[in-house]
């Protein structure tokens, strides 16, 4: 089998290169191996032949957040009933997919591919999502580690620092390496350095239909997929869409129907609503779904911002023992169990600090709890940011899940209902809360505006996600007509944003190292538009997008 198939689509020629329908807005080393005349021609078909579909699924997610903003609230979806009662199950599961017990997730830089690829985890989600800041750089040199990984050549020497000689970094032997499951953008998202016939390529076609192209046939050939994680869905028919594009990559690739896998992250609050309709979308292909609590938290928020009584406290409050995400996280594991899917649970994002034994022991103490509930609840495995933490989670879950996976375990005690997933959440607004919400969003759009989506901030290893829980709970805060106040009885309104922001600056100058310190400024600027405003932006990453590159 060819490593790099000729794109040879069925009806007439595509001339999109020839005719110069297609446009590469970007310039960097390495564009040029990745985007052939093929590869290119490729996303040229598959944006004709889906951007239709998505806009209308973007409108319907539009149109729906409009019944939402008018006082509907989400449910279970009349017209699907049928899906939802029946019995029916996905295809086989793939034995490089059968024990996904501890994963570990980040960005596609080629240190980290290595370090992940090396780092004793099951798999390694490489990540040009929430964790990547999606400068055409950054992607491209993604792509191209990803591409010298699967070959089996990629290689990286740190330059040498401190009177200290560079480290080499070198890949395992395939067979101790992870699996490697590829998350593409989101379908919001666009590419705005290719276009075709004028138009901006979908960001998350842009990813998978070129890692595909360069990397399916060699990983066909292991029985390692290709393999993707699929974020941010919404409804059935946006699985339904990518169900389609996957089957015309993969008959364009000469690859067998069902071929690529995918994992679907459950992180928004209407996909929670249609786990059935979705599993039965992409039957023929889905091994599972994974708990995306942090997108989902930013969901409920984004969903029900116009609903007073469902306000969240604030975000150190909402953990997964709060009773709508236990809901979430047990409707999950009940619905992939019975259609024989994986159960995935959610992310672990601290960072191991040897230098302060206190600090580290509580960390490590939280992650062994959230560990365990995820594995006696039924989950079949979990996800980590920190090698460090791979320990710590495989030895949880090989205590407690001795086999490969818990599919055995039904949950048919599992009842949840619309409200269940819907139940307000008590609790309290702190000024540290408050003043932290608004640090995070400045360090991690600074950060993200400079070209790192992966931030390490307060022990913590922040991404996209993070950030958009705190920065839509401050517009939420921020907007209600009844006035809520702090714990202390402070007004939450604009002057207390004000007395947040205005000492960040100087604060975050004194720190040396600070990622994205030269973008300080207009991340203040972009969280002080975002929040003033009447309407609360769908993503934190679409305008900040049009400021990079």
């Amino acid at each position: 089998m060819s490593a790099v198939p000729k794109f040879d689509p069925a009806g007439p020629a595509d001339d999109a290169i020839a005719s110069g329908a297609i446009h590469v807005a970007g310039a960097t080393e390495g564009q040029a191996a990745l985007l052939t005349a093929d590869a290119l021609a490729l996303l040229a078909h598959l944006h004709r032949s889906f951007e239709p579909q998505r806009q209308q699924c973007l409108a319907r997610r539009r149109a729906r957040q409009s019944e939402f903003d008018a006082g509907a609230l989400p449910g279970f979806r009349a017209d699907t009933a049928a899906i939802r009662e029946s019995d029916w199950q996905v295809a086989p599961i793939p034995d490089a997919l059968l024990d996904r017990r501890v994963e570990i997730t980040g960005p596609v830089d080629p240190k980290m591919v290595i370090n992940a690829l090396n780092s004793g985890a099951n798999c390694y989600m490489a990540d040009f999502e929430d964790s990547t800041s999606p400068t055409w750089a950054n992607l491209i040199q993604g792509q191209t580690a990803l591409r010298a990984a699967v070959a089996g050549h990629l290689q990286y020497d740190a330059p040498a620092a401190d009177g200290r000689p560079g480290k080499q970094y070198r890949l395992r032997p395939f067979g101790e390496q992870a699996v490697l499951i590829v998350r593409p953008r989101g379908w919001h998202l666009d590419e705005k350095h290719v276009l075709v016939d004028g138009q901006r390529l979908s960001g998350g076609i842009f990813d998978l239909a070129l890692f595909a192209y360069h990397n399916a046939a060699l990983l066909a050939a292991e029985d390692r997929g290709p393999y993707f994680y699929l974020p941010k869905l919404q409804s059935m028919e946006e699985a339904q869409l990518w169900e389609s594009v996957l089957s015309e990559i993969e008959r364009t690739l000469g690859l067998a129907h069902g071929q690529m896998k995918v994992t679907v992250l459950i992180e928004t609050l209407p996909a929670a609503f249609e786990m059935d309709e979705i599993l039965h979308a992409l039957r023929e292909r889905i091994v599972g779904l994974n708990c995306g609590r942090w997108d989902y938290i930013f969901s409920y928020i984004k969903t029900l911002r116009a609903h007073a009584d469902r306000v969240l406290p604030e975000r150190g409050q909402v953990t997964m023992v709060q009773p709508f995400l236990r809901a979430y996280s047990e409707l999950l594991i009940k619905t992939c169990h019975r259609r024989r899917a994986h159960a995935m649970g959610g992310m672990a994002a601290q960072i191991p600090n040897p230098r302060d034994a206190a600090a580290n022991a509580a960390a490590i103490e939280r992650v062994r709890a959230d560990k365990l509930r995820e594995v006696t609840s039924g989950h079949d495995g979990t996800w980590v940011a920190h090698p460090g933490l791979i320990p710590v989670a495989r030895e949880i879950f090989d205590t407690h899940m001795p086999q490969p996976h818990q599919q055995h375990i039904a949950r048919t005690d599992v009842q949840v209902g619309a409200e269940d997933l819907l139940r307000p959440s008590l609790g309290t607004i702190s000024r540290a809360g408050f003043y932290g919400n608004v640090e995070v969003c400045v360090r991690y759009l600074a950060a993200w505006l400079d070209g790192n989506g992966c931030v390490p901030i307060h022990g913590m290893m922040e991404d996209a996600a993070t950030a958009e829980i705190s920065r839509a709970q401050l517009w939420q805060w921020l907007h209600r007509e009844e006035p809520l106040h702090l714990a202390d009885g402070t007004p939450v309104d604009f002057a207390l944003l004000e007395r947040a922001l205005i000492g960040l600056p100087s604060a975050l100058a004194a720190e040396p190292g600070l990622p994205g310190a030269a973008r300080v400024a207009e991340a203040i600027a972009l969280l002080e538009t975002l929040t003033r405003s009447d309407t609360l932006a769908d993503f934190l990453t679409l305008p900040a997008y049009e400021r990079i590159d």
